[in-house]
């Protein structure tokens, strides 16, 4: 067979090299027929028998779930458990069986069709793709009618005990994922999927490389086809030549070497040659990435992105999070963090991502009710969350972190309302850190050009990257007709952040970047060079930022950066930033 290229969404990194071992989907083989009216309830009855039949499966998986999953597993369970109970799923395939007469598989693809149909039209990237979730369920449920399962059979080549298991399918299921768990899968090749599928987010956690959003390589990719994923790039290889092969080999033994050199700055210092220390802290999404954060030696958590606690329970019926289970997620958090600080952010949600998925979306989401603009609007939800940060505060260090601020009036209402909290507290006789640490999201050009408004309010500033260059350049960064235009080394940018750390340093206010673009070590040095001294990123990624600072010399790149930032053409911005890093 010749060798053919593939190119997907990276969402891993890292080099996976292996057999493929495909899993087909139940849901394009159902038969579609008709059934007699006696032949009804009993019909009914068999997918009734199938959905508790996978409430069991789930139950089972979860009570399974090994000490060392990631966190992200256990939440998509929980998710699906809670489609699975959903009667959007579990009655009306029943009524549809009562009343057109389908078979129960026909009556389950039915409506998840149309439920599919309905997610399709919400803006949103994160809960567009929560269709593929009700998709999954949905494929259980009829693997359990069908008779089928997702098996790991064994591989039929000669190498199979030296190659690893590549896993390629359309897409999979969180619950499915688990059994791959012991076999020597190496990494997942997805049809679907973007940045935020579950299976980018447990690729991630893992630390597997991955590629989604494939499009058709469940169907070009054959059982037991070599594979190499390059999940730096989104590319995966089928059928390689030795040449490559033998390329991609060196590669992935470097990038062993070189991690594992990494593994030893773990307890190093993050300080430049010139004796200019620097903070380098990591962003979570769940208290259990506490664990990973520690692990990579992080001084803190720069970003705690509360809203994946109430994410999971968005438009399934199930109740927000209420004060309680908040305040217990964020003292776990802390208590993990042993004694380092933990930044969290409060809720960045609504609009395009409506806490009850059967609101309507804004016509132009990003610039809509979201972050504080929804948070100030509900203000007993937002007092709830404020005080669970509060109560939380009393076990370790917390900073308080407002998302998405631009208006003066909006500054002094969250204060306030952080007042308000604390005085509720106060009369309950809860304990809480009466001083705890204010800052804003800058994240909104208009917030980067009127900054002095900000530090004459606030503790500290943290730069949002991904939406100031969002905002910057007028472009949605998940639209991928537009994404070419994405460019964080956009003059205009550059401007922002650099002026941003500027009058933060003069102020005295300490400034952090929790963007993207904190992780991206070609961008390290320009980051150091316009004074950033606060990087927070993901746990992966932290090890390689700081053998980056640990090998700058900030006398040699401060001036350089200034040169930079007074160049406007986009080839020598380029070029210039590429020569930093060889200083």
């Amino acid at each position: 067979m010749a060798s053919f290229t593939l190119h997907g969404i990276p969402v891993s990194r890292g080099i996976a090299i292996g057999r493929a071992h495909l899993l087909a989907a139940a849901a394009l083989d159902v038969k579609h027929y008709l059934i007699a009216e006696e032949q009804v309830e009993a019909e009914v009855q068999r997918l009734q028998n199938a959905f508790d039949t996978v409430h069991k499966e789930l139950q089972v998986i979860w009570k399974d779930l090994p000490q060392d999953a990631p966190a992200e597993l256990g939440a998509f369970l929980d998710v699906h458990a809670l489609i699975l109970s959903d009667p959007m799923i579990s009655e009306v395939p029943l009524d549809i069986i009562r009343n057109r007469h389908y078979n129960a598989e026909w009556a389950l693809v039915t409506q998840i069709d149309e439920l599919s149909a309905q997610f399709d039209e919400i803006e949103d990237a994160y809960l567009r793709e929560r269709k593929v979730d009700i998709q999954q369920v949905g494929e259980r449920v009829l693997k359990v009618l069908t008779g089928s399962a997702t098996a790991l059979s064994g591989f039929t080549g000669s190498d199979e005990l030296t190659a690893h298991m590549i896993v390629v399918a359309h897409d999979i299921s969180p619950a499915d994922m688990l059994q791959f768990r012991d076999h020597a899968f190496g990494g997942f090749i997805t049809d679907v999927g973007g940045q935020n599928s579950h299976t980018a987010i447990v690729a991630r956690s893992l630390d597997i490389p991955a590629a989604v959003g494939m499009y058709n390589a469940s169907a070009l990719i054959a059982q037991d086809d070599w594979i190499i994923i390059d999940g730096d790039a989104g590319v995966v290889i089928v059928e390689p030549t030795p040449m490559v092969l033998e390329q991609y080999r060196e590669r992935q033994a470097r990038l062993v070497r070189e991690r594992k050199k990494l593994g030893k700055l773990k307890k190093t210092p993050a300080i430049t040659r010139d004796g200019t220390e620097i903070a380098l802290l990591a962003n979570i999404e769940l208290p259990e990435d506490c664990a990973a954060a520690m692990e990579a030696g992080a001084a803190g958590v720069g970003l705690f992105r509360s809203e994946f606690l109430f994410m999971g329970r968005t438009g399934y019926g199930k109740r927000l999070p209420s004060e309680d289970e908040q305040f217990e997620s964020y003292r776990k958090a802390v208590l993990a963090m042993k004694g380092r600080p933990v930044t969290i952010r409060t809720l960045d949600i609504g609009a395009d991502k409506p806490l009850d998925t059967a609101e309507e979306t804004a016509l132009n989401p990003a610039l809509g009710l979201r972050a504080i603009r929804y948070c100030l609007a509900e203000p007993q939800m937002f007092l709830a969350q404020l005080r669970a940060i509060l109560r939380a505060s009393a076990f370790g260090p917390i900073k308080l972190l407002i998302p998405m601020l631009a208006h003066a009036f909006e500054i002094d209402q969250t204060l306030t309302m952080i007042e308000q909290a604390k005085a509720q507290l106060r009369t309950a006789n809860k304990k809480f850190d009466p001083l705890i640490p204010v800052g804003a999201m800058i994240e909104i050009p208009a917030a980067a050009l009127t900054l002095p408004m900000f530090v004459k309010r606030m503790d500290f500033l943290s730069i949002g990257t991904n939406d100031l260059i969002q905002y910057t350049l007028a472009i949605d960064r998940v639209d991928h007709e537009v994404a070419h235009l994405y460019d964080p080394l956009h003059p205009a940018v550059l401007y922002l952040l650099s002026s941003t750390i500027s009058i933060g340093a003069k102020a005295g206010i300490p400034v952090a970047v929790c963007g993207e673009m904190a992780g991206d070590t070609k961008l390290t040095r320009l980051l150091l060079g316009m004074g950033l001294r606060e990087f927070s990123m993901h746990p992966a990624q932290l090890l390689e930022v700081k053998q980056e600072i640990l090998n700058s010399d900030l006398t040699v790149i401060a001036p350089q950066a200034k040169k930079i930032l007074r160049t406007f053409e986009p080839a020598a911005i380029n070029a210039a930033v590429e020569q930093l890093r060889l200083l």
